[in-house]
């Protein structure tokens, strides 16, 4: 990596497009409970006073979906009507009907649910095996939803952004050049108190944990002020997060997002699948950076091709490599949500603050 500087985003829980996704998730959530072979391909779009959701659900029961949706929107902190976009009184439209036939004889028997190619990338950065800048960005909106939702800054509304700016020096991260948040607040807060709050609650103690500090580079709502976020301010969309969710810009992206999708569809479970051979490879030392790539096309169990990059990281020759992570996951698309068991209701969780990097989902497990 010859980057000399590297900036990666992140987006709070309640930003539009996150509200987006994890109402797409909730609603594949829902569906996995009732039947585990459940096809789901939801979209949602929320704006000012409005939510449309849309797409295809075959399930062995009705869904319901607006109830579903206003539990989300409550839970993410938009309980009041001077928001423009509330639990209580913001229409939701369904547009929801039956996979297509087409698709499904397809899938039913055990063929990829759409093609495309995917990566996954992994990296000694970090204990997480994460690149820096997106593992930072994501702690700190979480540490502000945090400071938020448990009334440590009390005066925080939803909806909010990190960036973060870290220095290399020949591939290696040395400092953390600039921080900047964005977050709504309550209109009789002045910005030096803001800025304040958030250097001592979110920025502070998120650059400690990872042995760095704030060096003065701090930015807050770089306007001047943010008082209303959220579908007011901003229309999201499902899947429009696509580089927040993965690695921030440093690993590659095969174009598909995550959200809203059951794990036939590759654009998710092949993606996993990816990361997980990429993160088994670096923690069992055979590389320090891995990207693996694979493609499939739609009908078809087994990868049109697969591959893996070390970017003269490698510690043993690249068959080696290759044989230990062939061996390590099928990944014919049935194998793919076996070992890693993806027919479980776990992908709300995945919708903010990022689908790689955190404990508990079966694709960052490390095989000893």
């Amino acid at each position: 990596m010859n980057y000399k500087l590297f900036a990666s985003e992140s987006v709070a829980a309640g930003h539009p497009d996150k509200i987006c996704d994890q109402t797409s998730d909730a609603i594949l959530d829902a569906a996995l409970k009732v039947d585990p072979l459940s096809r789901v391909a939801v979209e949602c779009l929320v704006t000012k006073n409005r939510m449309v959701i849309a797409g295809e659900v075959t399930c062995l029961q009705d869904l319901p979906y607006e109830q579903i949706a206003r539990s989300l929107i409550k839970d993410l902190g938009y309980t009041k009507a001077e928001f423009n976009f509330d639990y209580r009184h913001t229409p939701i439209e369904v547009y929801v009907h039956r996979q297509s036939p087409d698709i499904a004889q397809g899938v039913s028997g055990g063929g990829a649910g759409d093609q495309g190619m995917m990566f996954g990338y992994a990296t000694t950065e970090t204990p997480e095996l994460m690149p820096l800048p997106i593992i930072l960005a994501h702690r700190l909106v979480e540490k502000m939803d945090q400071a938020r939702a448990k009334k440590i800054i009390p005066y925080l509304r939803p909806d909010g952004k990190s960036e973060v700016v870290v220095r290399y020096d020949q591939g290696t991260p040395k400092e953390v050049e600039r921080v900047v948040l964005a977050v709504p607040h309550d209109p009789d807060i002045k910005p030096n108190q803001l800025k304040t709050d958030l250097l001592t609650h979110v920025v502070g103690p998120v650059l400690a944990k990872y042995k760095f500090t704030n060096n003065g580079h701090f930015v807050v709502n770089g306007t001047g002020q943010w008082i209303i976020g959220g579908p007011s301010s901003d229309t999201g969309v499902t899947g429009r997060k696509i580089i927040v969710d993965t690695y921030g810009g440093m690993g590659r992206h095969g174009g598909g997002c995550f959200s809203g999708k059951d794990p036939t569809k590759v654009d998710r479970s092949a993606a996993y699948a990816c990361r997980y051979l990429a993160k088994n490879i670096v923690a069992a030392k055979l590389a320090d950076r891995c990207e693996v790539q694979v493609a499939y096309v739609i009908g078809q169990a087994q990868p049109l091709a697969r591959a893996i990059e070390t970017f003269g990281t490698a510690k043993k020759p690249l068959k080696v490599i290759e044989d230990f992570a062939w061996n390590l996951l099928d990944l014919s698309v049935p194998k793919i949500l076996d070992q890693l068991d993806l027919r479980q209701p776990i992908y709300r969780p995945t919708a903010c603050y990022g689908h790689f990097g955190r404990p508990g989902f079966p694709w960052e497990k490390v095989v000893k």
